[in-house]
């Protein structure tokens, strides 16, 4: 396994910061417990060669590589399933009764391999049930690891992973493939668009967003970064539009958010 030298360490904590806002000063055993056995395997002599690489590559294919050891996508359905009830229980009323053009824009901005966006496009479904032709729903679903949305797309998990979830949804949303895992229904699946998107570019949209969750994925970001991907969504966001962030996470103030409840924020009407 090849060891990191302080420079090397200081370059791709360097790059990884300035890019993708990912902060890791303080984490350098896990920079180089996830990354020098891989670099060993592919026969680098050191980090200085594989930055080299890293450097010329025009693919992305390294540094797809870099990003999927680097982050961790951790998640599962139903995680945090307080932010889940307050979604179908008080956001989406709010939201019928207060956007009269019913053009629903939701974004899932760190949405990993598809658990969270596939849990709102099945709330989504089950609230606006007959109602559901005469809105028009975008669920839109970011991450910077194309890895893990290409495996969101399939929509295919293990079973113990849907173990949390409504018995009525696995009947109705769920159903067994060939391998012992199940897969997302294709009527659910169609409801979401995946995209590649990194946190720290600037954020595009045709049509300003209702509901934003990005959660889990600022513990990575020192508090400028955070406080300035916080002031980026507020932008982004319709006015009455909810923000849902991790349960360990926070928003520091003053901030132009309305704060709710933990973890959940309100742009101003």
């Amino acid at each position: 396994m090849i060891k990191i030298r302080d420079d090397e360490f200081q370059y791709l904590v360097g790059y990884l910061k300035g890019n993708f806002g990912i902060n890791l000063t303080q984490k350098r055993v896990l920079l180089d417990g996830r990354m020098g056995g891989y670099l060993a395997q592919q026969g680098y002599q050191s980090y200085s060669d594989y930055i080299k690489v890293l450097q010329a590559d025009k693919t992305g294919k390294e540094l797809q590589i870099l990003l999927n050891r680097v982050t961790t996508n951790h998640t599962y359905f139903m995680r945090e399933p307080e932010h889940f009830d307050f979604f179908g229980k008080i956001v989406l009323p709010y939201l019928e009764q207060t956007v009269p053009s019913r053009d629903l824009r939701i974004w899932c901005a760190a949405s990993s391999s598809g658990e969270e966006p596939y849990t709102l496009a099945m709330i989504l479904h089950d609230y606006f049930g007959h109602k559901s032709p005469a809105w028009d729903k975008v669920l839109l679903a970011t991450d910077i690891s194309q890895k893990v949305l290409d495996m969101a797309k399939q929509g295919i998990y293990p079973e113990e992973s849907i173990e949390k979830i409504p018995e009525a949804w696995k009947r109705k949303y769920f159903r067994k493939v060939p391998d012992g895992g199940v897969q997302v229904v294709d009527s659910i699946r169609s409801q979401v668009v995946y995209r590649l998107f990194n946190l720290m570019d600037p954020i595009r949209y045709k049509k300003p967003y209702h509901v934003v969750f990005c959660r889990n994925v600022m513990i990575y970001f020192d508090a400028p970064t955070k406080a300035a991907v916080v002031e980026r969504l507020y932008d982004a966001m319709a006015p009455g539009g909810y923000l849902f962030i991790g349960h360990t996470e926070s928003i520091a103030r003053p901030t132009r958010f309305n704060y709710i409840m933990p973890s959940v924020y309100q742009k101003g009407v």
